[in-house]
């Protein structure tokens, strides 16, 4: 079984260390063109063509099934490139776990890049899946960025910068980027308040990750010894991860069991 993801950047990393977590016999292909990041700020028009090349470059090593791993890329390019992939690979998009997170009450922020926060698509999904719970959007200037060049103290300043934005008693956040996922708890750190209920973080890793496996008829099989082969592509080539991605625990894991495979 061979699973590919896409993003722009490292942001995958959770997505592709989920579906490891679940099987960890699949071969992954990570297919990024970090040299063209942000995609945010692009026009959707320029996204999906972006979008378009990362996911041709991974569906040429024929996998199963293709992660969107990217929030950006799934709100404007999930069509197209299902498009031009589907019915021959299943393509699995990546949207905000609202849902989730307004059932479990209580007010809820959603923490996503500037051009995602307060636009239609959010929008739409706070309407449809916010339950009437109190969802306040939370932009991040710079944190994807921050957190794709390992810049410590650049994630430092933009998970302070959208802490002081987020309402004290919050009781759930809502990680809108996949590159977010990677700094977790450090944005867990940043929201607890003292005496608080334990903060609740929503992302979306795990989901995309059984959700692929669902669409091609498969499921969990964490009791085996074998380990698949991870393909990186850099722009369309194959190259070793990213040093930045080496930064993360889940990069880290990711070399260390393709290493034992």
């Amino acid at each position: 079984m061979k699973i590919a993801l896409m993003d722009s950047g490292i942001g995958l990393l959770a997505a592709a260390a989920a579906v490891r977590r679940l099987r960890p016999d699949a071969d992954l292909v990570l297919s990024s063109a970090p040299e063209t990041m942000p995609w945010g700020p692009r026009t959707p028009e320029d996204v999906t063509a972006r979008a378009l090349a990362v996911a041709e470059a991974a569906a040429e090593h024929d996998p199963d099934a293709l992660i969107i791993a990217c929030n950006t890329a799934s709100v404007h390019a999930l069509p197209s490139v299902r498009a031009r992939l589907e019915p021959g690979i299943p393509v699995i998009g990546t949207v905000p776990a609202i849902k989730p997170a307004a059932a479990g009450g209580g007010p809820v922020a959603i923490w996503a890049t500037p051009a995602t926060t307060g636009s239609p698509y959010q929008q739409t999904l706070i309407r449809d899946f916010g339950g009437g719970a109190q969802v306040t959007e939370v932009p991040c200037p710079g944190l994807a960025d921050a957190v794709q060049w390992a810049d410590e103290e650049g994630i430092d300043r933009a998970i302070e910068a959208a802490a002081a934005l987020t309402s004290r008693d919050v009781r759930a956040v809502v990680l809108g980027c996949t590159h977010y996922e990677l700094v977790a708890e450090r944005i867990r750190a940043a929201v607890q308040q003292p005496d608080a209920d334990a903060l609740v973080l929503h992302s979306s890793a795990g989901a995309v990750a059984a959700q692929a496996l669902r669409r091609i008829g498969e499921g969990p099989q964490v009791a085996t010894n074998a380990r698949g082969r991870l393909t990186v592509l850099l722009g369309g080539r194959e190259d070793a991860l990213p040093k930045e991605a080496l930064a993360y625990v889940e990069g880290r894991d990711l070399q260390a069991l393709s290493h034992a495979g």
